[in-house]
C-alpha cells in the first residue's frame, strides 16, 4: 500500500507525532512525523518526540498517555475518564469523538491531518485537577480532611453534646439501666440505618457539598430537596444557637457559684452567649483548616474528661461523697437501679426517649462538609459509623458506670451519717452503707444523687472542673459543627437557585470556596434566638427537623433501591432497602411520639415548600430515583393496560397532530390540547422531507419540545424523516405510540393555499386522509379564518403539505439553532409564545355542531370535552340536524332524547330544513371557478387526445366526473350557506367530514372542503369518526 504523509508542519512548542502501524501497543519514540505503515489494517500508534525538555512536562506526558488511541483508530480513543465527568472546575469539558466524526475519518482521505489535529488537541487540553492542585505555580491546593478527622472526630464530637454531661445520669435514674440502655440502642438503631442509608447514597457517586440537601435533592428531586435543604440548615443554624445557650447556662451557673453575675440570670446566658457565638464565626471565617485545629482542641479536652470521669468512679469515696450518694461500684445499688422509678410529669419511657434521642444526632456532620472531603465516597462510610459505635459505647458506659456508683437520692448532710448498726426506719439503698437519707426521701426534698442532681458526673470524676471543661468542650464543638454545617448547606442550596432572593449566599470565597455570607446569616439567626433565651419549644422543632431529615435520607436510599435503576450502583453494599424503609417509617412515627404539634408544624413547612418548588417547577435534572420511578410506573401501566380489552366507555381521543414543529402552528397545538390535556394522548408529529433534514439541528427537537412545556401542552413530539407527507403520516400512525397508548385520530391542518400549490402537493394532503380512512382511523381537520402559520422561527422551509399562505419574514425573531448555549439550556424565553383564539375566554359564544353523519358520536364528544375546559365551560353547545319541516318537531325531540341519554348537556338542537333548497347561484359560481383550472374539459376531445391527457394529468376532474358529483357538490355549497346564515357569531364551528368515494377525484375532494368551510370568521373543524361508538348510555 502506498505511504499516507501529511505536510502540515506542527507549531513550534508542540511535540511532533509518528505513526506507527507495526503490532503491540502504543509506545514513544523520538522519530519525525512520518507515515510508514506496516499491514494494511493495523491501527497507527501516536508516538511523541521530546523537542525541549524545559517545555514538556511530566504532566503533559501523562496527559498525552490518558488521550491514547484505540485498537481500532487513532480517532477513535481509548476509554478514559474525562469522557465521563460532565463538567469539570474551571476547565472546558473534553469529550470522545461523535460517531459522525468516526465514519467520516477516512472518507476525507488524510488520516494524518485528523491525528495530527488529535494531538494538537492532546497538547491543549488543560491539566486535571489534581495535577493542577500539584503544580508549584499555582495557589495552595485547598484543604481537604480524611475520614478520621474529617468525618469521625467531628461526628463524634456533635452527637457528645451537654445531655450526656446533664442529663444522661437523670434519664438513668428515672428509667433504670435496662430501658436507658435500651433507649440508647434504640436511638443507636435509627442513626445506624440512616448511616447505612447515607453511607449507600454517598458513595453511589461524588458528593460535592450540600450533604443531607445534596443527597435528598439528587435522590427524590428537587421538589423534596429543597424543602428539606431550607429546613435543615434553618435547624442547624437554630442546633448551634442551642448548644450557644447551653454553654451559656454551664458559665454562668459556674459564675455563680464564685458568687459572680453580670446583670441577672437571663441578660448574662444572652452576653455570653453573643461573645460565645462571635468568636466562633471568627474561627469559622478563619478557614476549614483553623476550624478543624479547633475541634481536635476539644476532642482531645473531652478524652480527657472522659478518662477523668472513668478514674474518678473507681477511686473510693470519701464520705464527703458519699453524703452526696457516691458510693463506688456496689452490687446493690447496681440492681436496685436497674429496674426504672418513674418520677414526675416527665416520668414515662417516651418522654426520656424524646430527652436522649437528640444526643444520638449529628451523624450528618460529615457529610455535611463532604466537599472539603479528600476520598467522600470512602470517609463517609467508615467515618459514620465508626462514630456511632464509639458514641454509643461511651453512652452505655457512663449509663452504667454512673448507675453502679450512685443511689438514686441522697441530701449532702453529713449529719446524716449512722454510727450506730441499727437500720431500723431507714429507707434507701444507702442504708446498708451507713447513711440514712429518709427524711429527704419522704419530703422529696433531696437535692443529690442520681434522680436529682445534674452534676453528677463531674462529682463522681476525679477532679470536677475537667467534667466542667468536657461540657464545655461538647456544648462548644457542637456549636461550631452546626455553625459550619448550616452555611455549606444552604450554600450548595443557594447555588440551585430553587427559591428567590437567596442566590446572594451562593458566592464563595477563598480556595475552599467558603460561604462566608451564609456564614453571617447563620451568624444572624443564632444570635437573635440567643437574645431570646427561651428555646424549649425551638428545640422541639429542631429534634423533629432533624427526624424529617433522617426519614427521608433512609427514604432516598430504599426509593432508589426499589426503582431498579441502572444508575443505582453504590460501591457501599452493607444496606437493605427494608432497612431503609424501616428507618424512614421510624423516623416520622417518633416525631409524633416525641411532640406531635412540632411535627405537624414540620410537615406544615415542608409542604408550603415543596408546593412553590413544584409549581415553579425549577429547571434542573439531577436524574433523581423520581424519574426513575416515573418511568417503571408508566412502563408497567401501559404494559398492564395492553392487556385490557377496548372499552366504548373509556374511549379517549388519542391524537396524532400534524403540527410540523409546533411552534409554527400554535393555533392546532392549542386546539388539541383543549381537548386532550388530562385525558388522552397527544403527539405533535413532524414530518420533515428530505431536503429540509441538513437545516434542522440536534437541538431543535430539544427546543420545540421546551416550547410546548412553557405553552403548558401536555404533548410528546416526534419528527420523522420522509419524503412526502403521506407516506410519514402513515408511518407515524402505525409507529407511534406505546401498546394501548397508540393514536386512533389524525388532525391535521387546512391546505388553505391548494389553489396555489402543485398537484403533487394536493394529491399527496388527499391521499393522506384517503390512507387514513382506509386504517379506520378518526380525522379532524382545522380551518382558521388566517391560516395555520405563524412566523417560521427554522431555516428550513414549512412541510410542502402545509406551505404557509402569506409567509413574512420577520428579522427580529431568530432561530433557536443561533440561540447561544445558555438559551437554549434555558429553554428560551415566553416572547416567542404567540397567543390564539383558543386561549382566549370565549364568555357566553357558541359552539355550533353540525351533526350530518353518524360517525359514532366523535363529533358530538369533542365539543363535551371543549367544554369541560375553563375558558369554554360557559359556550352553549347547538347541534343541527337534517330535517324536514314536516317531522321537525319529532327529530328534535328524538335528538334531545339521545342526547340527554348521552349525558352531554346538550339543549339547543336546531333541525335544518332548507338543506336540500339549490345553493345561490354565485355561490355555485364561485365553486366552479375553484375547481376550473383542474378540469380536463374533455367532452370536445377526440379519443387519442383524451388518453394523452387522463395520462398526463390524473389529477384533474373529466367532464363525467364533474357531472356525477354535481348534486353532491351543491349539497356541499348549500350547507356552507346555512353555516355562514346560523354560525356567523360562533365561537366555533364542528361539521362532519364527508368520506369520499374511491373513485373521486383528489381535486374535487379538496374543492369540497374548502367548499363546506369558506367565508367563515371563527374557526372550523371537520371532523369524522371511524364510525364506531365512543359514546354509550349503558353502564356495562
Amino acid at each position: 500500500m502506498g505511504q499516507v504523509t501529511s505536510r502540515l508542519r506542527p507549531p513550534s512548542g508542540l511535540p511532533r507525532v509518528h505513526f506507527s502501524t507495526d503490532e503491540g501497543p502504543p509506545r514513544y519514540s523520538s522519530h519525525h512525523f512520518d507515515g510508514r505503515s506496516g499491514r494494511h489494517g493495523d491501527p497507527p500508534t501516536i508516538t511523541v518526540s521530546e523537542i525541549d525538555a524545559n517545555s514538556l512536562s511530566e504532566r503533559r506526558g501523562s496527559r498525552q498517555e490518558l488521550r491514547r488511541a484505540s485498537f481500532y483508530s487513532t480517532m477513535d480513543l481509548a476509554p478514559q475518564l474525562e469522557h465521563y465527568a460532565s463538567s469539570l472546575p474551571r476547565q472546558q469539558v473534553r469529550s470522545r469523538p461523535s460517531l459522525e466524526a468516526l465514519r467520516k475519518a477516512y472518507e476525507d482521505g488524510e488520516l494524518g491531518i485528523d491525528a495530527a489535529n488529535a494531538q494538537v488537541e492532546v497538547d491543549s487540553l488543560p491539566p486535571p485537577p489534581d495535577e493542577e492542585a500539584q503544580d508549584g505555580s499555582q495557589e495552595k491546593a485547598p484543604v481537604r480532611f480524611g475520614w478520621i478527622i474529617g468525618v469521625m472526630v467531628r461526628c463524634m464530637l456533635n452527637i457528645w453534646g451537654v445531655i450526656l454531661f446533664l442529663r444522661l445520669s437523670w434519664i438513668t435514674s428515672q428509667a433504670g439501666i435496662l430501658l436507658t440502655w435500651l433507649i440508647i440502642l434504640m436511638s443507636s438503631l435509627v442513626t445506624t440505618v440512616t448511616a447505612l442509608s447515607v453511607s449507600a447514597i454517598a458513595t453511589n457517586g461524588r458528593v460535592i457539598s450540600g450533604g443531607a440537601y445534596f443527597m435528598i435533592s439528587r435522590s427524590l428531586g428537587p421538589e423534596i430537596g429543597g424543602p428539606i435543604g431550607m429546613v435543615f440548615s434553618f435547624a442547624n443554624a437554630l442546633a448551634c444557637a442551642l448548644n450557644t445557650v447551653g454553654f451559656a447556662e454551664v458559665v454562668r451557673d459556674l459564675l455563680k457559684d464564685f458568687n459572680m453575675q453580670m446583670v441577672d440570670d437571663v441578660n448574662d446566658v444572652r452576653i455570653v452567649g453573643v461573645i460565645t457565638v462571635t468568636a466562633l464565626l471568627l474561627i469559622s471565617l478563619a478557614g476549614m483548616e483553623w476550624e478543624s485545629k479547633t475541634q481536635i482542641l476539644f476532642f482531645v479536652v473531652l478524652l480527657v474528661s472522659f478518662a477523668n470521669y472513668f478514674v474518678g468512679t473507681f477511686i473510693p469515696a470519701p464520705k464527703e461523697k458519699q453524703a452526696l450518694g457516691i458510693f463506688s461500684y456496689q452490687t446493690d445499688i447496681f440492681v436496685t437501679n436497674l429496674t426504672p422509678s418513674w418520677r414526675g410529669p416527665q416520668g414515662n419511657f417516651f418522654q426520656m426517649f424524646a430527652i436522649f434521642f437528640p444526643s444520638a444526632t449529628g451523624i450528618l456532620s460529615g457529610v455535611n462538609i463532604c466537599g472539603d472531603l479528600k476520598d467522600p465516597m470512602s470517609a463517609i462510610p467508615k467515618g459514620t459509623l465508626m462514630a456511632i459505635f464509639w458514641t454509643t459505647f461511651s453512652y452505655l458506659a457512663i449509663a452504667v458506670t454512673s448507675a453502679a456508683c450512685t443511689v438514686r437520692d441522697a441530701s449532702g448532710n453529713m449529719t446524716d451519717f449512722m454510727t450506730g448498726n441499727s437500720t431500723e426506719g431507714c429507707v434507701g439503698s444507702a442504708c446498708k452503707y451507713g447513711w440514712n437519707f429518709t427524711e429527704c426521701i419522704q419530703s422529696q426534698t433531696c437535692e443529690y444523687g442520681l434522680a436529682n442532681s445534674l452534676k453528677l458526673l463531674g462529682q463522681l470524676s476525679g477532679f470536677y472542673y475537667l467534667i466542667t471543661a468536657g461540657v464545655f468542650a461538647a456544648s462548644l464543638s457542637s456549636a461550631l459543627g452546626f455553625l459550619v454545617s448550616a452555611p455549606k448547606v444552604f450554600q450548595c442550596l443557594c447555588k440551585d437557585n430553587l427559591y428567590p432572593y437567596i442566590g446572594f449566599f451562593a458566592k464563595g470565597y477563598g480556595k475552599n470556596n467558603e460561604p462566608l455570607r451564609a456564614y453571617l446569616l447563620c451568624f444572624v439567626i443564632a444570635i437573635a434566638f440567643i437574645l431570646i433565651a427561651e428555646l424549649n419549644t425551638i428545640a422541639a422543632l429542631i429534634s423533629n427537623f432533624f427526624l424529617c431529615s433522617y426519614g427521608l435520607i433512609n427514604f432516598s436510599c430504599f426509593h432508589a433501591s426499589i426503582t431498579n435503576s441502572p444508575g443505582w450502583r453504590p460501591a457501599f453494599h452493607y444496606y437493605s432497602k427494608w432497612t431503609a424503609l424501616f428507618g424512614a417509617v421510624i423516623s416520622i412515627v417518633l416525631m409524633f411520639l416525641f411532640t406531635w404539634w412540632a411535627a405537624l408544624v414540620t410537615f406544615g413547612i415542608i409542604f408550603f415548600l415543596f408546593g412553590y418548588v413544584n409549581y415553579t417547577k425549577p429547571k434542573v435534572n439531577w436524574g433523581s430515583s423520581v424519574q426513575a420511578g416515573t418511568y417503571n410506573m408508566a412502563l408497567s401501566y401501559s404494559v398492564s393496560l395492553s392487556g385490557v380489552e377496548d372499552h366504548v366507555k373509556n374511549f379517549r381521543p388519542q391524537c396524532m397532530v400534524l403540527t410540523g414543529p409546533p411552534n409554527q402552528r400554535p393555533a392546532l397545538v392549542d386546539f388539541v390540547g383543549l381537548f386532550t390535556k388530562h385525558v388522552s394522548l397527544m403527539i405533535c408529529g413532524d414530518i420533515v422531507m428530505e431536503q429540509d433534514k441538513k437545516n434542522r439541528t440536534h437541538t431543535s427537537t430539544d427546543w420545540l419540545v421546551k416550547w410546548m412545556n412553557r405553552r403548558k401542552v401536555r404533548s410528546f413530539y416526534t419528527p420523522f424523516s420522509s419524503d412526502s407527507l403521506r407516506a410519514g403520516a402513515r408511518y407515524l400512525l402505525q409507529a407511534s405510540g406505546l401498546g394501548k397508548l397508540k393514536p386512533n385520530t389524525l388532525v391535521l391542518g387546512f391546505k388553505a393555499n391548494w389553489r396555489e400549490s402543485s398537484p403533487e402537493s394536493i394529491e399527496d394532503y388527499i391521499n393522506t386522509i384517503y390512507d387514513t380512512f382506509d386504517s379506520n382511523y378518526c380525522l379532524c381537520i382545522l380551518r382558521m379564518m388566517d391560516g395555520q402559520d405563524v412566523l417560521d422561527q427554522f431555516d428550513s422551509e414549512v412541510n410542502s403539505g402545509f406551505e404557509p399562505e402569506t409567509p413574512e419574514p420577520n428579522e427580529d425573531q431568530h432561530s433557536p439553532e443561533r440561540d447561544s448555549a445558555d438559551d437554549v439550556s434555558d429553554g428560551g424565553s415566553n416572547s416567542d409564545q404567540v397567543k390564539t383564539v383558543f386561549q382566549n375566554d370565549q364568555g357566553k359564544k357558541t359552539i355550533d355542531v353540525y351533526w350530518i353523519a353518524d360517525d359514532g358520536g366523535l363529533t358530538l364528544l369533542v365539543p363535551y370535552l371543549l367544554t369541560r375546559r375553563k375558558k369554554w365551560r360557559r359556550s352553549k353547545v347547538r347541534v343541527f340536524i337534517v330535517g324536514d319541516e314536516q317531522n321537525m318537531e319529532d327529530g328534535r325531540n328524538e335528538m334531545l332524547a339521545l342526547l340527554k341519554r348521552f349525558r352531554l348537556d346538550f339543549n339547543d338542537v336546531i333541525v335544518m330544513t332548507d338543506s336540500e333548497k339549490r345553493p345561490q347561484t354565485k355561490n355555485l359560481n364561485r365553486f366552479v371557478e375553484s375547481v376550473a383550472p383542474f378540469r380536463l374539459y374533455d367532452e370536445h376531445q377526440d379519443s387519442v387526445s383524451l388518453q394523452e391527457l387522463r395520462q398526463n394529468y390524473p389529477w384533474k376532474i373529466s367532464d363525467k366526473e364533474f357531472e356525477a358529483f354535481k348534486l353532491k357538490s351543491e349539497r356541499k355549497v348549500r350547507l356552507n350557506e346555512i353555516i355562514r346564515k346560523n354560525s356567523q357569531h360562533a365561537a366555533l364551528v364542528l361539521v362532519n367530514l364527508p368520506v369520499p368515494q374511491s373513485d373521486c377525484p383528489s381535486a374535487l375532494y379538496m374543492a369540497w372542503l374548502d367548499a363546506l368551510t369558506c367565508g367563515l370568521h371563527c374557526p372550523a373543524v371537520l371532523i369524522r369518526g371511524n364510525q364506531q361508538n365512543v359514546l354509550t348510555f349503558y353502564c356495562q
